[in-house]
């Protein structure tokens, strides 16, 4: 079975959550930060037999040129099914018809299955920012991906 991705929702916020907390044990999103991103009808989750599996959120403001894939997390019995490709793909394009040339994410450094996912969508490492996580000190990868612009 193929999750679906669709815009996410307040009810989706409980599910979202506990995916955020299960995902980054040290430094999830708080739930106000959640809901308020959910509001831009920016944020996508993925559903299998209509339970919610994973989420992605994406800031890509009408004509700014720039993207950010602000967060993405799957839940662990489901990571290696293509859902986390499912909601990148869904969030670059939202950026792309918002007119984007270019979407920009950070990374943490110890976490290489999310680089790769990033690496086969051809986004590339463009900088680094140290300590960049808190409270675990660990640095993120900057990474940016241009997109094409054919008609």
């Amino acid at each position: 079975m193929s999750a679906e991705v669709r815009t996410a929702g307040a009810e989706d916020l409980d599910a979202v959550m506990a995916i955020e907390r299960a995902s980054f044990p040290t430094d999830a999103w708080s739930e106000a930060a959640m809901r308020e991103t959910f509001a831009t009808g920016d944020a996508f989750v993925a559903e299998e037999a209509d339970r919610v599996v994973g989420y992605g959120a994406v800031l890509a403001p009408a004509g700014s040129g720039d993207a950010d894939v602000l967060t993405i997390a799957v839940e662990e019995a489901h990571r290696g099914e293509g859902v986390g490709a499912s909601l990148l793909g869904r969030m670059l394009e939202t950026a792309a018809e918002r007119g984007a040339g270019r979407v920009f994410l950070e990374v943490r450094a110890d976490n290489p299955v999310a680089q790769r996912l990033y690496e086969t969508r051809g986004f590339r490492a463009v900088g680094r920012r140290p300590r960049y996580y808190q409270p675990d000190g660990v640095d993120a990868i900057v990474m940016r991906l241009d997109l094409g612009r054919s008609a």
